[in-house]
């Protein structure tokens, strides 16, 4: 039986996941998203086109049997929109398939979300997709699954739902939810999706057990973990490595290698805690040089310096058996780098352990150590050529977490790689 491979984000989401699960995809049977929903997104460069993806797995790009998995929250008009986007490309979406236990946003959920949000005192930032009432309603099982909303029960559950949702909003002074035109809409969208609907769980472990290559790639990242995360200024789902296991129906003894996807620096999008944001020029210079801004919403990314500190703690989590490192091109541009290696708090301790919890994070300074920039690693394709100023800076890195950098992206281009 073959093992399965694993991608996750290492810090807040927008490492640059997709290109190395497009990489890992190019010889991989199956691609797999796990959680999130359209609130996450890759962008996957192909035929020189530029695809920002945010439900369909990335490996539907190499022809792999592409999977959302049942750990995914499938808003219907996005997922059609994307299908029709690929297919007006040219790029087949035949091996499209959607777990029948993935659960299905619907209106409702996406003005919760914004409502829920209008109602904190402290704003945590969310896409407003809908990602979190839709989970919410997975818990509270009032969810409807793909395999109700392809069925002759779906009329009944949603009128069920709405009902009860309206009731919530009238509370509030909000417009109630027409029934009748939901559900002629999204009547619409699920004869379309019907199709693509299936058992992913056995169909995932019968292509292990005839030998078949799985990929799962890892939406948002470690830091953004509804339990493991800097809570509450987390997403609502499991994207850590149990997400992998809940969003496939996968067991621990499938997976193989895991490898934790990092930028040479680093960036959040939303609120919550950031130890080693630069609110200056050179967070300014970084975001500019990175084109960090949001894959989903466009919204211009936090940046600042690589957190060791908080990496080493997604290593413990997650147990990457790999680093994958993007943008050192972008790193090498400036004058000088940093990393941190500790925290000091307001009586001058120093600690290399993370915590997740904001209030103790809010107060924590980094300490840093000093490297030299100014060297050009951009399309380097060899370990041996690159800037012995990039070898120091990538040697420090592992000595602190104890794993390998295994792929050092140096480009935006499927080729701008280094595989060690």
């Amino acid at each position: 039986m073959k093992k399965v491979d694993v991608v996750l984000g290492a810090f807040f989401g927008d490492e640059g996941k997709g290109k190395i699960i497009d990489y890992l995809s190019t010889n991989a049977d199956l691609s797999l998203r796990c959680a999130g929903g359209n609130n996450a997104g890759h962008t996957i460069t192909f035929d020189g086109k530029k695809f920002a993806m945010h439900l369909i797995p990335s490996g539907i790009f190499s022809g792999a049997v592409s999977i959302i998995g049942n750990g995914v929250v499938v808003d219907p008009k996005v997922l059609l929109e994307e299908i029709d986007t690929l297919q007006k490309a040219g790029i087949s979406t035949k091996n499209l398939i959607i777990s029948d236990k993935a659960h299905v946003i619907f209106p409702y959920h996406k003005e919760y979300d914004v409502l829920e949000e209008e109602m904190r005192s402290n704003k945590i930032g969310t896409t407003k997709r809908g990602i979190g009432p839709a989970y919410s309603d997975k818990m509270a099982r009032f969810g409807i699954r793909m395999e109700d909303f392809i069925s002759n029960k779906f009329k009944e559950l949603l009128k069920q739902n709405i009902e009860s949702k309206n009731k919530i909003f009238e509370l509030y002074g909000k417009e109630p939810f027409d029934f009748e035109a939901i559900y002629k809409e999204y009547k619409g969208y699920a004869k379309k999706i019907k199709p693509y609907v299936k058992d992913t769980i056995n169909y995932i472990h019968s292509a292990l057990e005839n030998g078949k290559k799985v990929v799962c790639e890892g939406a948002q990242a470690a830091l953004l973990d509804i339990d493991f995360g800097t809570y509450p200024y987390v997403t609502s789902s499991n994207t850590t490595i149990g997400g992998i296991l809940n969003g496939t129906g996968l067991n621990a003894s499938n997976i193989g290698r895991v490898y934790g996807v990092i930028k040479a620096y680093s960036s959040r999008v939303g609120e919550g805690p950031y130890v080693t944001e630069l609110l200056d020029k050179t967070g300014d210079q970084i975001r500019e040089l990175g084109h960090e801004y949001g894959t989903t919403t466009k919204r211009p990314r936090r940046c600042g310096w690589l957190d060791l500190v908080a990496l080493k703690y997604a290593v413990r989590i997650n147990g990457f058996t790999d680093i994958v490192m993007n943008h050192l091109d972008t790193v090498g541009k400036l004058d000088k780098i940093k990393l941190c290696v500790g925290y000091k708090d307001k009586a001058g301790n120093i600690t290399s352990e993370y915590t997740t919890n904001p209030d103790i994070l809010k107060d924590m300074k980094p300490v840093y150590k000093e490297f030299k920039g100014n060297f050009n690693a951009e399309h380097i394709t060899k370990y041996a050529r690159l800037p012995k100023e990039a070898k120091q800076y990538i040697k420090a890195i592992e000595d602190f977490i104890k794993v390998k950098i295994s792929f050092i992206g140096t480009g935006a281009d499927r080729e701008d790689m280094i595989v060690r």
